[in-house]
């Protein structure tokens, strides 16, 4: 049985050094989306829209008679085929079609308030629900009561009486 040594030596490789840094540009190549053609198109084209104003997902864009999907599925390919990475591919579609190419905001810039305002106003609505339903369990806060404006009895009996003369027809 050869060791990876003999391997190394018989393939004319001197140090497993060499091997090593082959392995890494070949991971670094695949993880930089120079993998499958096919699967990046399909993750790439998943995240964009289509522009003919139908609001669907460029690939999944099923508008009858669509003017731009089939263009813009033709850029997509050409560009995966060519090794472009995903980060380029998506520049050139926003710097042609505009920002509103990309199926979900950038990070960056006034953007950034798009992925935090829902997220804020879902804790806001729970610090409201939380406050309402310790308000409902602590009893509503006590007041004056009906009983308690008047000072008597007899007071609330002559404001009845002169509402019944004012009404009166």
């Amino acid at each position: 049985m050869l060791s990876h040594r003999n391997l190394l030596s018989r393939l004319g490789v001197r140090s497993g050094k060499a091997v090593q840094a082959a392995a890494a540009c070949a991971a670094i190549f695949v993880l930089l989306g120079a993998g499958d053609p096919a699967t990046r198109f399909s993750e790439i084209g998943h995240q964009m829209m289509c522009v003919c104003g139908c609001n669907q997902i460029l690939l999944e864009c099923n508008h009858v008679g669509c003017p731009d999907a089939d263009g813009m599925r033709k850029e997509l390919l050409a560009a995966v085929t060519r090794g472009d990475s995903d980060s380029l591919v998506e520049q050139g579609f926003v710097q042609k079609y505009g920002p509103t190419v990309l199926a979900a905001p950038t990070n960056a810039g006034f953007n950034r308030t798009a992925w935090i305002v829902p997220f804020a106003a879902l804790g806001l609505g729970f610090v409201v629900v939380v406050t309402v339903i310790r308000g409902w369990r602590n009893g509503l806060p006590s007041g004056p009561t009906r009983s308690a404006s008047f000072r008597n009895s007899a007071q609330l009996e002559r404001f009845r009486n002169q509402a019944g003369k004012e009404t009166d027809l």
